[in-house]
């Protein structure tokens, strides 16, 4: 079938009766449940865009001609990663960058995968090729337009022992049997954003934390529809407060959800599993196939988006109250534009620089991509510090609609709550938009999830300058020592 509408999508997770759970409950239908109507809804016109503009946003199958979803496309050529980005920019835009796991973000990782079949096919056993399920699940994905969540890391236990060496080794998930047919796992996996709005489930092995041979029962890599017996998602509490979209204009639209994975005896039948029992597999998984240099690229284009959005209520708030004479606001306001700019760069650099990988993939350039995954946590914690401090008092006196609806109140609230440039409705709607961002529930659970994006920052970092590749800079160093050396006619003075 070509690329959904947001109806076949709602229609399907209305059919799919999918295993969601949410304050001890099951969820009957999430397209009407409190929690998770609005966001399913914002997923939806996600799906609708892709038929508003087609020729952004869609491209034609190469094995059933329909068209579908241009974030499912291997990029043979500069040209079409550049394309690919636009459409990646189009749905972040949507949202002002707030949701970080819209289904175009595993659809790339997928397609990363299914191109470096013969990566998987080195666990193959039993007469499996686990190389053509990786295959046949991304054109399955691809031609039906599923919305994939995905579950990487392990339960924090003790985050200082392997989980072989938990002293409850069984709460990891991990494999419990094998047989003809499949695999059958137990235990619990996290964090599984966008869950609960979601037809399948991807658990992949971490992008950062490493396994060692103790850990292959842990090791594997498997897809499951999310209505499969012995599976349940256990949604934390909604930030969707049922309050309209002028008091809550993100949290009441984008709020994600995050689910922890509970598996009891799952059975996964051979043609979803994609590796089992290899932790050196599984460690190599990410950047071998270089799935994780697809995502960064997606990554970037919603945290340029989100970037811009953040920088345009900025802008508002300055203008609304009459503060863009002063310099300090000035120059907080220039610290976003210039890493508006640096994301901009960095993107642009990655896919000028692209190249073709041993996939046949036009695979952008991982170093200006790994520098942004790096710095942006940090940054997007100083974009929402901003935005307080420029919104200062008038974050913590907001009206609601109702007051301004009010016959006693709502006069008072146009004539108190005015602006410089804007009358007291407008601003304290503008006003409730950077509370979201900055403030409210939904928006720090923002920060949290951009800081942890990628994994512990500090862990990244470290990851990070072992990759660098250092040895050119510390060449340049020794080459000017020396040719000062030779030029002062100096004999150096052995020890």
């Amino acid at each position: 079938m070509p690329a959904r509408t947001g109806e076949q999508y709602l229609r399907a997770l209305k059919e799919e009766s999918n295993n969601i759970y949410i304050d001890g409950e099951r969820v009957e239908d999430v397209t009407e449940h409190p929690a998770f109507r609005n966001v399913a809804k914002s997923v939806a016109e996600l799906y609708d865009l892709q038929h508003e503009k087609p020729d952004k946003m869609l491209y034609t199958s190469p094995t059933t001609g329909d068209k579908v979803g241009l974030s499912f496309i291997e990029p043979k050529t500069k040209e079409d990663l550049i394309a690919r980005r636009e459409m990646f920019t189009e749905w972040a835009r949507h949202s002002g960058g707030m949701m970080g796991r819209s289904p175009d973000y595993i659809n790339t990782s997928i397609m990363a995968f299914a191109s470096a079949a013969e990566f998987f096919r080195q666990g193959n056993k039993n007469g499996i090729d686990f190389g053509e399920n990786v295959r046949k699940y991304y054109e399955f994905v691809r031609e039906n337009d599923l919305a994939l969540t995905h579950t990487l890391i392990h339960p924090q236990v003790n985050r200082s022992k392997m989980q072989h060496e938990q002293k409850d080794p069984m709460i990891s998930a991990h494999v419990v049997k094998q047989d003809a047919d499949g695999i059958y796992v137990s235990g619990c996996r996290l964090l599984a954003t966008l869950g609960g709005i979601t037809d399948e489930c991807i658990v992949f092995p971490s992008t950062l934390n490493k396994a060692t041979s103790g850990d292959d029962p842990y090791s594997m890599a498997f897809a499951f529809s999310n209505n499969t017996p012995g599976t349940k998602f256990i949604c934390r509490e909604s930030f969707d407060y049922g309050r309209n979209q002028w008091d809550h204009p993100l949290g009441a639209q984008f709020d994600e959800s995050d689910a922890i994975v509970v598996f009891d005896n799952a059975f996964i039948p051979w043609e979803r599993v994609f590796i089992v029992g290899n932790a050196d597999i599984c460690n190599r998984t990410y950047m071998e196939t270089n799935a994780v240099i697809h995502m960064t690229h997606q990554v970037i284009a919603k945290n340029l988006a989100k970037t811009e959005f953040t920088l345009g209520v900025i802008l508002n708030m300055i203008e609304a109250v009459g503060i863009e004479k002063f310099q300090h606001v000035k120059q907080k306001a220039s610290e976003v534009m210039v890493a508006l700019e640096t994301m901009k760069s960095h993107l642009y650099r990655a896919e000028h620089n692209a190249s073709v990988d041993k996939y046949g993939n036009m695979t952008p350039d991982f170093e200006p991509l790994n520098a942004a995954r790096q710095w942006y946590p940090h940054m997007y914690q100083r974009i929402q510090e901003i935005i307080k401090i420029l919104g200062a008092s008038g974050l913590m006196a907001i009206p609601t609609h109702k007051d301004f609806e009010s016959e006693e109140i709502g006069s008072l609230m146009h004539r108190y709550m005015q602006g410089a440039n804007l009358d007291g409705y407008e601003r304290v709607q503008l006003y409730r938009l950077a509370w979201d961002i900055a403030i409210s529930a939904f928006g720090n659970r923002q920060a949290l999830y951009e800081y942890y994006f990628f994994g512990d920052p500090v862990r990244m970092s470290n990851v990070y300058y072992d990759w660098f590749n250092k040895e050119p800079y510390k060449e340049m160093v020794q080459d000017f020592l020396e040719r000062a050396k030779k030029r002062s006619g100096i004999t150096p003075v052995k020890a």
